[in-house]
């Protein structure tokens, strides 16, 4: 495959084929997925074989790469799993395998020595040694350990050659380098093999002994708290010193996420990215790119460990923050033809409502519902979610554009 180069990767989540179509759209170099087996996201969607090889066939048409997640701690049980199903993926051939496990490893150097491996944050890499051990092993790239500053990527990044991957945006897991337990003792939900119950997102409180039964709260506000919820990483105001330390394929976190959360965080850091390599001198960070990224469902965003700031990574208190203004309402399915627009409906809509669309490139599109015609070419009022209709807009747009609603309805 003749692909594209750009001097940095973003690489974007891909829970299920629609969300695959929306990280292209919207101007990912490279995906991330998995099958429905032996990945840290076993509730996403995910792909079977041959949704998989269709993924990677329809990805490398459109010069994406695809990176496969194989990345639990696979349990003796696992083994005979894992190894058909690495030679099933030498067959179809995707641009990289991501792996944890050193047993996963060794694996898929014997069975599929042609198929370039990535390490998984989970295997914990936070030093340059650690690095280079994986480098002699033949290892590409290495995600490296979340809980490393910028100054301790720039160093690893002098003393070895290995491609270096961290996340600059989504969710982040409490416990170190992501490997939890407390999935697996209070659900019985291997977090470490894709099963994670989330608990960490849990609202707890305190119980006295002599008083079962009593909840006391130790609460931030009313709704209580939680003690174990980290705040979500954002990058979006940091991208030259990402760039600076030597990172070269930057990680959206969120298989799991919404279409509408992936288009927003990918649309964004493209535009960011190409701005800062188009003309680093002269690179600012836009207000539009701040407001679009507090604009999807998140908690409170923070640095991580990136400045060694310990503010950063005191918990989250509150729940996710709502949207502010602003409804998902729908995807388009093909380029507007004779000014209608082939829509598929997300949310409630009605005519007149006033909406935003999030284009592949340039600001958003503020626009207006005018008109919505069902199946039967009938003019209707609203359309519910799950239905397929016309919309006539006042401006063309094109097929995997998302649709929101701003403000509030009249």
């Amino acid at each position: 495959m003749n692909f594209q180069t750009r001097p940095i990767e973003l690489l974007a989540p891909a829970g299920n084929f629609e969300k695959l179509e929306i990280a292209a759209h919207y101007g990912a170099d490279a995906v991330y997925l998995a099958n429905k087996e032996f990945s840290l996201r076993n509730f996403s969607g995910n792909f079977t074989l041959d949704e998989m090889e269709k993924a990677i066939s329809f990805s490398h048409k459109t010069n994406i790469k695809v990176y496969v997640a194989c990345n639990i701690y696979a349990r003796n049980q696992d083994q005979p799993g894992i190894d058909d199903y690495l030679k099933n993926l030498g067959r179809i051939g995707p641009d990289a395998l991501i792996f944890a496990d050193p047993g996963v490893f060794l694996s898929a150097r014997n069975l599929i020595p042609d198929i370039p491996l990535h390490l998984s944050t989970q295997a914990n890499t936070t030093n340059y040694h650690a690095v280079q051990f994986w480098e002699t092993l033949g290892v590409k790239r290495v995600n490296v350990a979340r809980e490393l500053s910028l100054e301790e990527i720039k160093e690893i990044r002098r003393k070895t050659s290995a491609e270096i991957e961290a996340f600059v945006h989504g969710a982040m897991c409490i416990s170190y380098s992501g490997r939890c337990l407390l999935s697996s003792f209070l659900t019985k939900r291997d977090s470490n093999q894709g099963k994670c119950s989330h608990p960490c997102r849990w609202n707890y409180a305190v119980v006295e002994e002599l008083r079962p039964g009593k909840f006391m709260p130790i609460e931030e506000d009313s709704r209580g708290s939680y003690i174990f919820n980290s705040k979500d990483l954002c990058m979006i105001e940091h991208i030259p010193e990402m760039i600076q330390a030597g990172i070269t394929s930057f990680k959206i976190e969120g298989r799991m996420k919404t279409i509408n959360y992936l288009a927003s965080t990918v649309k964004v850091y493209r535009e960011a990215i190409d701005s800062y390599c188009s003309a680093p001198e002269t690179y600012q960070v836009k207000k539009e790119w701040i407001e679009q990224l507090c604009s999807i469902t998140h908690r409170d965003y923070c640095t991580g460990f990136y400045f060694n700031d310990p503010d950063q990574v005191t918990p989250n208190y509150q729940n996710a923050n709502p949207l502010k203004g602003h409804t998902f309402i729908g995807k388009i399915l093909e380029n507007t033809v004779q000014g209608l627009t082939l829509t598929e409906v997300k949310n409630k809509i009605f005519v007149h409502d006033p909406v935003e669309i999030i284009t592949a490139k340039g600001p958003l599109h503020l626009d207006k519902i005018h008109e919505i015609i069902n199946s039967s070419g009938r003019k209707i009022e609203f359309s519910q979610p799950g239905s397929i209709v016309n919309i006539r807009f006042e401006t063309a747009y094109h097929k995997n554009d998302l649709i929101r609603i701003t403000g509030e309805r009249t």
